[in-house]
């Protein structure tokens, strides 16, 4: 008897307890959005080898940045005449070849001192930066048979200039590049 009446009771009391209705929570309830600075959280190496890889990637990256940033602001600039209407092509023909000349005189020495990785890495990331692969640079800007001889002599050293850059299959190189200065171009997030 107690029993049942224990359980009565708690069924009486459990009916007659409200929760808060669906329209108090809306009017009275505030979400705030607060955004956060991005943070990088970093793991342990997981072997000194792969600490090695990475600091040499640094390392060559950073050899390689002054020609990255002059190959980004020729590409800029020469697609840009390019897509100016009203140039002739025999404009567009001199102004390439003047551009051409000018950064041969100032880093064709230094380009030849590169090692094969720096070459790989420069080429990579000349792709990153314009969002456009080396091999239809050389298609559009010069001619179809320099451009697949090029083509050849990367796939012949296991290189291939007319592969699009795949930030997701580079992760150190992301990092690397974030860790310097040069975020991701807004031009892969378009694509996206």
């Amino acid at each position: 008897m107690t029993k049942s009446l224990l359980i009565a009771l708690s069924i009486f009391l459990a009916a007659s307890c409200t929760a808060q209705g669906v329209t108090d929570t809306l009017k009275t309830d505030t979400a705030y959005h607060v955004q956060m600075n991005t943070i990088k959280v970093t793991a342990k190496w997981r072997s000194e080898a792969d600490r090695y890889h990475y600091n040499q990637m640094k390392f060559h990256v950073t050899t390689i940045l002054p020609y990255l940033n002059a190959a980004t602001k020729l590409f800029i600039d020469i697609n840009a005449q390019a897509n100016e209407p009203g140039i002739s092509k025999k404009e567009r023909r001199k102004y390439l070849y003047d551009k051409e000349e000018e950064m041969r005189t100032q880093f064709e020495d230094k380009i030849k001192d590169l090692n094969v990785t720096q070459g790989v890495l420069l080429v990579k990331l000349i792709a990153r930066q314009t969002n456009y692969n080396i091999y239809n640079m050389l298609t559009k800007f010069k001619n179809p048979m320099l451009a697949m001889k090029w083509q050849l002599w990367a796939r012949l050293n296991g290189l291939n200039l007319n592969k699009a850059y795949d930030p997701s299959s580079e992760p150190d190189l992301e990092n690397i590049m974030l860790e310097l200065g040069y975020p991701l171009p807004d031009s892969y997030a378009e694509n996206q």
